[in-house]
């Protein structure tokens, strides 16, 4: 048996088809840990959401960014519908899109395996959240997820505001617990997120730090893998692993064996970018 942790796929098929068949993936003895943001931008997404679909017996996900604005588009009205990219328009007008964004919607933000010693996010942990308070704040936002009132959820979930306070309370809190598991990258020790820096580390604005290096981060017994931040790469160090190397950019695709007590790290390329996309920035 094996436990491998993947990074973005981003509707990058193919290069998840090679991932796959470079770390022998067995269904029938391993599992797979994806980092979220599953879909958009790879020109493949309905085909990797499929794929990814057809592995949940073996397979844990986290909800990335990309992943929920998709389930947020495909509850709107078929003219909003047509203004999205042609990427996601394929999955919200394939025939089995109902069937797959209704699994995608009961995945979750935090997925937590104490006897494995691993945590899983897509985007990142304020400084001062623990294991525990942060895997409580994640079901919080899972539970309105996946129950009745999902889409006032989904229409709510947008904006940089407000920061996190454990006195928020309704939308307010949820969109504020989604924006940290979801879109963080730097902020300040006090867990202020700088949303507009998305660069490598040093380039941020002076009091942000990435968020695996805050100096009022708490101690956290588990290690943590993560996606999310392309243009960081693969950086392993304070007891976390994040592997988005940018696949869908043209860098690699990344997976990291989790139960393994040594480092092993299994790559194939990513997919080949049209030069009209190379200069655009990660989000």
């Amino acid at each position: 048996m094996a436990v491998w942790a993947i990074g973005d796929l981003q509707g990058c098929y193919d290069a998840t088809q090679r991932l796959l068949e470079r770390i022998r993936f067995d269904p029938a003895r391993d599992r797979l840990w994806f980092c979220g943001d599953l879909v958009n931008r790879g020109g493949e997404s309905l085909e990797t959401l499929r794929l990814v679909h057809s592995l949940r017996a073996n397979a844990s996900i986290v909800l990335g960014n990309h992943d929920l604005s998709l389930i947020a588009i495909g509850e709107r009205r078929p003219e909003e519908q047509r203004r999205v990219n042609a990427d996601l328009q394929r999955v919200v007008f394939a025939d089995d899109a109902r069937p797959l964004l209704d699994w995608l919607r009961q995945q979750k933000l935090m997925h937590v395996d104490r006897e494995l010693g691993w945590a899983m996010v897509h985007a990142g942990l304020l400084p001062r959240w623990s294991i525990d308070e942060a895997h409580a704040l994640a079901q919080e936002v899972e539970a309105r997820l996946q129950g009745n009132g999902f889409r006032k959820l989904l229409r709510n979930m947008y904006g940089n505001r407000p920061m996190w306070n454990p006195r928020l309370t309704g939308f307010e809190r949820y969109r504020a617990i989604i924006n940290v598991f979801t879109r963080m990258r730097y902020c300040s020790p006090r867990g202020r997120i700088a949303f507009e820096e998305k660069g490598t580390p040093g380039s941020q604005s002076a009091g942000m730090y990435p968020w695996y290096e805050s100096p009022e981060r708490v101690p956290r017994e588990l290690s943590i893998v993560c996606g999310h931040w392309s243009t960081l790469g693969l950086m392993i160090g304070l007891g976390v692993h994040a592997i988005d190397t940018g696949a869908v950019w043209g860098g690699k695709l990344t997976a990291l064996q989790l139960d393994s007590e040594e480092l092993r790290i299994r790559q194939v390329k990513g997919r080949v970018v049209p030069a009209a996309e190379a200069a655009q920035a990660d989000d």
